[in-house]
């Protein structure tokens, strides 16, 4: 009699766990592969379901394009002894005359130190005037104070000497060494010239971009590019803003992965099989091989070369599939990029969901056998 009280204690049980199961439903990580195929615009969803081949990985491999323009790269480099408003000279003017212009009486030269070039590029020298002093060579501008000064003097002498850079600087902010006002001298006169002298970028070289503002104009390059191509280079211009800052692309992992969260990306470019690394691969206990989705909203460009439609408009949803237990189905996931934005999610395989409902069963079972073994 105990014993067929114990085995309808069970039963009981069952039906119990049976109803919850079925009513509730059980934890897991996300939605199952038919819940994700039950969206797809075949079956009246709203998203494209593409299974990754070769073909798929080709139209869908866009990475970032960054570089200079051509008014960035046809830019010549400024001269260093160029005089800019703003720099700082120092005049030295001799006279032929014992009782000269400038020069005192018994004094070979006169100096006029700190001369600065105004806004407008003049500077005031007196008995010559104001003098167009900007975009001139000291040796220039020397010429030019000579001529003034002859209609005064008889066969004046004058040297020109320029504070280089006062007045041709850049400003350099973000992730480097030393921010602040650098000026182009001549070993900074081009841009990765001008990085090191500022202490390099602070973060890691890999991930850094380097924007150039200069006026309403604006180019972003890879620092490692910069190294990779001598051409990207790019020659500095007086008021130039330098910011270097990470990328800031990610993606989000979800599903039956190591970790579940947003992930900044690490490399210029990731792929599919790199993204599942980077959180620590597969969960061994739960994962499903077969069931790796990429969610994405594909731009109409490449959504109508994967999908080989011509119809579509605008941005549309697309579920990338990726199933590693093909025999190249590694190698579509080592080659399919991610892009900013882009949902990695690994579904659970039916193992999981199985071992969970026979937990779910014999958790209440075992309880309600140990408390009849305390009741006898």
């Amino acid at each position: 009699m105990t014993g067929f009280r114990t085995k309808g204690a069970r039963a009981a049980s069952l039906i119990v766990v049976l109803a919850i199961v079925t009513g509730c439903g059980l934890p897991r990580t996300g939605p199952t592969k038919s819940e994700i195929f039950s969206g797809a615009v075949q079956r009246q969803g709203d998203s494209f379901i593409v299974e990754v081949d070769d073909r798929v990985t080709r139209a869908t491999s866009v990475a970032p394009a960054l570089g200079f323009g051509s008014g960035f790269a046809n830019a010549g480099v400024v001269g260093s002894d160029t005089i800019q408003p703003g720099d700082v000279l120092s005049l030295q003017i001799w006279e032929n005359v014992d009782d000269g212009l400038l020069v005192a009486t018994g004094t070979p030269n006169t100096v006029l130190e700190e001369v600065q070039v105004d806004g407008q590029g003049f500077i005031f020298v007196p008995y010559a005037g104001r003098v167009q002093a900007a975009g001139n060579t000291p040796e220039a501008l020397r010429q030019l104070i000579t001529e003034r000064l002859s209609e005064q003097t008889p066969d004046p002498q004058v040297t020109v000497t320029r504070t280089a850079g006062d007045g041709a600087t850049v400003s350099i902010a973000g992730a480097v060494g030393a921010q602040g006002v650098y000026a182009i001298e001549r070993p900074t006169r081009t841009l990765t010239a001008m990085l090191a002298r500022a202490g390099g970028v602070s973060v890691e070289p890999e991930i850094a971009q380097v924007k150039v503002i200069r006026g309403s104009h604006t180019g972003t390059i890879w620092f490692n590019d910069l190294f990779r191509n001598p051409g990207a280079d790019i020659a500095l211009r007086p008021g130039d803003r330098i910011l270097v800052e990470a990328d800031t692309r990610a993606y989000t992992a979800l599903g039956a992965t190591g970790v579940q969260r947003r992930v900044p990306f690490e490399t210029q470019q990731l792929t599919a099989l790199e993204a599942i690394a980077q959180v620590g691969g597969l969960a061994a206990s739960a994962a499903d091989p077969t069931g790796i989705f990429v969610f994405r909203n594909e731009p109409e460009p490449v959504a109508r070369q994967v999908l080989g439609r011509e119809d579509l408009i605008g941005d549309q949803r697309m579920v990338y599939l990726l199933d590693l237990s093909r025999p190249n189905g590694v190698f579509l996931a080592r080659d399919f990029v991610i892009r900013d934005g882009d949902t990695v999610y690994v579904t659970e395989a039916p193992y999981a969901q199985f071992t969970k409902v026979v937990s779910a069963l014999l958790t209440p079972l075992n309880a309600a056998a140990s408390v009849q073994t305390l009741g006898n």
